[in-house]
């Protein structure tokens, strides 16, 4: 329940909502028991074809012979125990004591019903007015307690849902600042199973918590209060049931809670599954494979079936317990209560239950308080269940939030200037383990400007070599420097802030081709993005053939755009940006030859005065290099020109034979 609880002192920041919920729901709960206290006036009253000025005036006359009475047998047993041998004076030490318990009681009832007495003369004087009033406050009384359960209901939803809102925010803030390994389609798809299926457990659990468990407790309570009015030793002797219950509950919470966290996870596994299968339908369909897919998801859905049935044989458990305790709590109530009434006694066992014998309407009233608690008791055992989905929803959320990212921001970052002299790689290693080594022992130094080409086979390391550069992970061993700087000891937004990044496949977000085109520079104007899209040759085709123009949405990804369209929209974007490094990873791959035409062009304009890494299969990008790094099975092979490399390296023949040469292109 940690982490639950910091849950919920993110929504207990809102203090005056969360104070206002409370005030309602004490509300709640006063008027709840109060309406049950209507009880008595109807059973003493009413039923019994009387007035409230002749109930007071009857039970104010009962007092004061009852009064007179036990003061005679206080006297009586005062004298008698003067006079009484020492055997006979225990006895009547006792008898005496009660008799002035009683006196004492008799006493104090007096006293109040004479306090009382001019207020009773102005209740209505015939059974039916008397009817009428009960029912008047009975029916006032109700609608206020409504109306303090439908503000707590708002109230309420209103403190879950910023709750909500704060959790989210942090967790997707949390979330951005993981290294981009955190970000595999398995390590996604559970992302997204937090994001919204344990985010939504986790808020149905704050409503419950700030609603029925704060409300539903507070009407119990109130009824509580009321039995404990009327004959407090007697509510004790029906509470002994409660540390079994409280046991109980304990052993159900803990199974219930381990229930949930595992049909969570399988949750997740199911995410995973639907992820992999729409995104791979293509695939999944050419290859006739729906019937192995539909297997697949079965077998994870009766995984996830069996977890669910667990957790509804624990959550149908809750029901017939809490009943069971229930109905041994009344049990002993009627009982007791019954022995009390029925044979005029005040003592039970020997322990004195009240002052005064139970009437028969006082005891009904006891056992309608002890009934009252019941519907909270019932609507608790409801949500039990809800807040154990919550806290293991809450284990999961801040398992993630709690992950600190493997790549940290300087304590005292260095100034990085604008890239103006090298980029170095000193005898760098590399690997997502440690005993699969991805680059091996890579020395090389880029100066300031260079266009610098890698090729090789698939496999060779050749994206991971820019993803270094961007610092999306650190190298095992060695140094990666810009300018003399290491990377780890300059802040990561200031080393991005100098890169652009062109991709062979073109990430659009669905919006606009303005907003797309901007992203990454929120400060430049409409003129700078329109300079952006002519220098990418870009312009034409958006106001020419987007029907909307800048402002036409291009979908997710850019679905509702060419290939070739994406490409020159994302060179747009980093040309907006105005990098001192560029990496551009296969950015011709995916387009037909005329964009492949068009974005040679943007790029031998634009890569000039600019450190330039580029990795390629066309001979049209190798043509703007000014050297080549082949590279093969994560090391340097050889490093030159074209004419050098085709003379003594074997592995770019290879390349050039079967790779470059087929790919030719007519520019």
């Amino acid at each position: 329940m940690r982490n639950f609880a910091r849950a919920i002192r993110l929504s207990l920041r809102y203090r005056w909502t969360f104070f206002f919920s409370i005030l309602c729901a004490v509300g709640v709960g006063v008027f709840w028991g109060a309406n049950i206290g209507a009880v008595y006036p109807f059973v003493e009253i009413i039923f019994q074809g009387e007035s409230l000025q002749r109930w007071a005036q009857r039970n104010l006359a009962r007092t004061q012979q009852s009064t007179v009475q036990y003061t005679l047998q206080v006297q009586e047993l005062q004298r008698a125990l003067a006079q009484a041998p020492e055997a006979e004076r225990p006895r009547l030490e006792t008898k005496l004591s009660l008799a002035e318990s009683r006196l004492a009681a008799e006493r104090r009832a007096e006293q109040l019903y004479e306090a009382l007495q001019p207020y009773f003369a102005l209740l209505p004087d015939s059974p039916f007015q008397t009817l009428v009033l009960v029912i008047g406050l009975l029916m006032f009384g109700t609608l206020i307690k409504c109306l303090f359960q439908f503000w707590h209901g708002i109230l309420v939803g209103r403190l879950a849902a910023l709750g909500e809102f704060e959790l989210r925010k942090l967790f997707y803030r949390r979330t951005l600042r993981l290294e981009t390994a955190a970000f595999t389609e398995e390590d996604t798809t559970d992302l997204m199973s937090r994001f919204t299926y344990d985010m939504e457990c986790l808020t149905n659990g704050l409503n419950v918590l700030f609603g029925k468990v704060v409300r539903e407790p507070l009407k119990a309570l109130a009824c509580l209060a009321g039995a404990a009015w009327v004959c407090w030793p007697l509510l004790v002797l029906t509470l002994l049931v409660l540390p079994v219950a409280v046991w109980a509950i304990q052993w159900l919470g803990k199974m219930l809670k381990r229930a949930n966290r595992r049909a969570m996870e399988g949750m997740a596994e199911l995410y995973n599954i639907l992820e992999e299968t729409f995104r791979g339908i293509q695939l999944v369909k050419a290859f006739t494979m729906e019937r192995y897919e539909r297997l697949r998801f079965h077998r994870r859905s009766k995984q996830y079936f069996r977890k669910s049935l667990k957790i509804a044989r624990y959550d149908s458990l809750s029901h017939p317990l809490t009943e069971m305790l229930g109905i041994a709590m009344i049990s002993l109530a009627l009982g007791a209560g019954a022995y009390l009434t029925l044979e005029g006694k005040t003592h039970l066992l020997g322990i004195r239950m009240s002052d005064r014998p139970l009437s028969v309407g006082a005891l009904l009233l006891f056992y309608a308080f002890l009934i009252g608690t019941a519907d909270p008791a019932r609507k608790l055992s409801d949500v039990f269940s809800r807040l154990q989905r919550a806290a293991a929803a809450a284990d999961r959320i801040y398992a993630l939030l709690d992950r600190e990212p493997k790549l940290q921001e300087p304590a005292c970052p260095m100034i990085l200037h604008r890239h103006q002299r090298d980029l170095v790689f000193d005898h760098v290693w590399f690997g997502y383990r440690e005993d699969r080594h991805v680059l091996e022992d890579i020395c090389l130094e880029i100066p300031f400007g260079q266009r610098l080409a890698i090729v090789g086979p698939n496999g060779a390391g050749k994206t991971t070599l820019l993803n270094l550069v961007l610092r999306f992970a650190d190298p095992l061993r060695g140094q990666i420097r810009l300018d003399g700087v290491p990377l780890p000891q300059m802040r990561l937004q200031d080393l991005r802030r100098q890169i652009g990044l062109v991709t062979q496949e073109p990430w659009l977000f669905d919006d606009t081709v303005y907003n797309n085109i901007r992203y990454g520079a929120p400060w430049a104007s409409r003129e700078d993005v329109i300079r952006a899209a002519q220098q990418a040759h870009a312009h034409q085709f958006i106001v020419e053939e987007l029907p909307d123009g800048y402002e036409t949405l291009v979908g997710m990804g850019g679905s509702r755009l060419s290939g070739g369209q994406r490409q020159r929209i994302t060179l747009a974007r980093a040309i907006l940006r105005d990098p001192a490094i560029l990496l551009l990873d296969e950015p011709t791959s995916q387009v037909d030859p005329e964009s492949q035409r068009l974005i040679r062009t943007v790029l031998e304009e634009f890569t000039r005065n600019r450190t330039t890494l580029m990795v390629t299969h066309r001979l049209s990008t190798l043509a703007l290099a000014d050297r080549i790094v082949v590279m093969e099975a994560g090391r340097i092979v050889d490093v030159g020109s074209h004419e050098q490399l085709l003379a003594r390296c074997s592995t770019y023949r290879r390349l050039y034979q079967f790779e470059f040469a087929p790919l030719r292109e007519s520019a």
